[in-house]
């Protein structure tokens, strides 16, 4: 059964964290389009934790999804971040017209997330399902090497592309879901790696201006003033330790 373009969109998520579903939120809250953020409802109105995992089991529409976040639209079930935020793009104004353009954004979306999942992985190198204070010794090991080799790598990458689109979007000649994806990763880092951020976003000017574009944007602007914006915080991706908030050796 073909989506109907006016079926309302739910989006699955842990309604404690930003993590991944921040950045699809960033999406729906620029197009500002409504959505029904499933798991902030109250529990008796069917939301909370309970409300994403019986999603992760439910037989249909669409594929059965791995992990949050999942959207909902209609006949179509989608999860992936990057999957979820190039759909909703490429629907409602904000990713680039045409092939190859497409594959492009998607592309940056996708080393996006790689370096949102090894971020993640600073706090939890051993054991997704065991908690920080019982790896602590390989997550600062983990972290030198992030801090030291990584988090350069991937920005002076991004750098380098969106000086070579022009310098004001990562991708088309246009905002994109990719350039909100980035203001969110960039605010990230710089939450959870406040030290090393300083030394490396000198290398990123284009970046840094580009995040501050994002955060001006009226509809970001008001979202993140809003009581629906939940700040970073440590049960989520981006979780700010100092003993890990390392300078760059």
């Amino acid at each position: 059964m073909a989506v109907a373009s006016s079926a309302p969109y739910q989006l699955y998520y842990w309604p404690f964290l930003p993590g991944r579903g921040e950045f699809v939120r960033l999406v729906l809250e620029q197009a500002g389009v409504p959505y029904d953020d499933v798991a902030r409802r109250p529990k008796q109105d069917g939301g909370g934790p309970s409300a994403v995992l019986e999603q992760l089991r439910a037989p249909g529409p669409g594929l059965l999804p791995l992990a949050p976040p999942v959207l909902v639209h209609g006949e179509l079930r989608l999860a992936q971040m990057p999957n979820i935020c190039a759909y909703l793009g490429e629907r409602h104004g904000l990713a680039p017209l045409e092939q190859p353009q497409r594959a492009q954004a998607l592309q940056l979306q996708l080393t996006i997330a790689d370096l949102v999942a090894e971020a993640h992985d600073t706090h939890h190198p051993v054991a997704k399902g065991d908690y920080y204070e019982d790896q602590k010794v390989e997550a600062l090991r983990y972290a030198r090497g992030f801090v030291d080799q990584r988090i350069g790598k991937f920005l002076r990458y991004f750098e380098a592309a969106l000086q070579a689109n022009g310098g004001e979007y990562l991708c088309g000649d246009s905002l994109s879901y990719v350039d909100l994806s980035m203001n969110q990763l960039l605010r990230g880092l710089e939450y959870a790696f406040a030290r090393a951020f300083v030394s490396v976003s000198a290398s990123c000017p284009g970046l840094v201006a580009l995040r501050d574009r994002v955060d001006a944007l009226p509809n970001i602007a008001a979202y993140r003033a809003s009581e629906r914006c939940l700040p970073f915080n440590e049960d989520g991706i981006f979780r700010h330790y100092p003993e890990l908030d390392l300078d760059i050796c």
